[in-house]
């Protein structure tokens, strides 16, 4: 495929470049997922040869890693505003409930991003150059910081510390669950034939719930 670019000199068509690149991984996404796409795919969306791709990008999964890391901002930004102002504590710990329900439905709506948080560690993380490791975990711990606050601000009764590792928990949480809510077709089959309830609710509903009996047990070590 002929590329519709010129040489990218200048740092504005560099920018533009790799924002075109992200885009045909985020197409690709779509319709491959994580483990169905490859490196071809985006560069044949992006119309580049690979060899070009690689110039901005140092793997195929550096450049999803990179989509992950939008991904993850884009959610931090939409839970702030989905959360609104701070309210005052709410008996029975009602505050708690609705600060999880609102981080669980922010990110089961987000499907991209659960299931780029569910292959980065297994898949993601191993084909990538220890430089843009330490970048890209620099930015993921940015993002964070920033759902520390979030959650500083709308429980500010929560000790610090618990506060603190409630965002690298959510993440870890959804790394772990997210892939058993997308069964292989076997697998799908066997659940419904026992009659085990459906791999997406399960997700939904058991995210919500870790997340909050997690605040809950926080907010009650904190009141004692």
């Amino acid at each position: 495929m002929s590329s519709p670019f010129q040489r990218a000199r200048r740092p504005e068509q560099m920018a533009a470049r790799r924002s075109a690149i992200l885009t045909a991984a985020r197409i690709a996404l779509s319709e491959k997922g994580v483990d169905g796409v490859t490196l071809r795919d985006i560069s044949e969306r992006v119309g580049l040869a690979k060899s070009n791709v690689l110039r901005y990008f140092d793997t195929r999964e550096a450049i999803l890693l990179e989509v992950l890391d939008g991904e993850l901002r884009d959610w931090v930004s939409e839970l702030a505003q989905r959360l609104g102002p701070p309210h005052r504590r709410k008996a029975g710990y009602a505050s708690e409930k609705h600060f999880a329900r609102i981080v669980a439905e922010t990110l089961v709506e987000r499907q991209l991003l659960c299931e780029l948080l569910g292959a980065m560690s297994a898949v993601l993380e191993r084909n990538i150059s220890a430089d843009y490791a330490r970048d890209f975990k620099v930015r993921a711990m940015q993002s964070i910081r920033a759902i520390t606050e979030l959650t500083s601000e709308q429980l500010p009764w929560l000790q610090p510390d618990f506060a603190a590792f409630f965002g690298e928990a959510t993440l870890s949480l959804v790394a772990g669950m997210y892939p058993f809510s997308t069964p292989t077709e076997p697998v799908r089959s066997v659940i419904d034939d026992l009659g085990f309830p459906d791999p997406k609710i399960r997700f939904s509903e058991g995210l919500r719930t870790g997340l909050t009996t997690w605040l809950i047990g926080a907010a009650a070590q904190g009141s004692a």
